[in-house]
């Protein structure tokens, strides 16, 4: 091989590194900007939901009109801590495979399954074309029909 033809191949190679590199950066760059907005969002809905489940006045003016003010400020507290759980999860913090055990505990609260009972379907609505967000969903779904008392009594 003629020594322009081993620079011109180095060229080359060193090339396609630095272009694979950038193009791995600008990846990585975008996936923290995203997780950065996530928090940045999710922060604000946390701060809204905390605002509304401490002020009856304001929680008021967002209560359904079936429901009485007092409960639904206690609605909102598990949504607050729901809202935790999923961040959490979206920015993997939470191991693989503990969803399910989190969820568990989060529906041994009674507010939390009179939440997921309430807006479960609601959140399943939002969730709709987020793959993590529908598995997040489901775990959450699964784990308030596993609960002992949402099983029927026995005879």
């Amino acid at each position: 091989m003629k020594l322009t033809t081993a620079v011109l191949a180095a060229g080359a190679a060193l090339s396609l590194t630095t272009a694979v590199v950038g193009a791995t950066r600008l990846r990585q760059d975008a996936r923290h900007q995203a997780e950065r907005n996530e928090a940045f969002l999710t922060r604000n809905q946390l701060d809204w939901l905390a605002q509304m489940s401490t002020n009856p006045d304001l929680a008021k003016l967002w209560t359904p009109e079936d429901m009485d003010v007092e409960e639904y400020m206690q609605l909102l507290k598990a949504n607050q801590l729901i809202c935790i759980l999923s961040v959490r999860d979206r920015l993997g913090f939470v191991r693989d495979g503990q969803l399910p055990f989190y969820a568990a505990k989060l529906m041994e609260r009674d507010v939390c399954r009179r939440y997921w009972q309430r807006f479960g379907e609601l959140r399943a609505q939002e969730a709709e074309g987020d793959e993590q967000a529908e598995h997040f969903t489901r775990v959450l779904d699964q784990a308030a029909k596993n609960h002992p008392q949402a099983q029927p009594a026995a005879a």
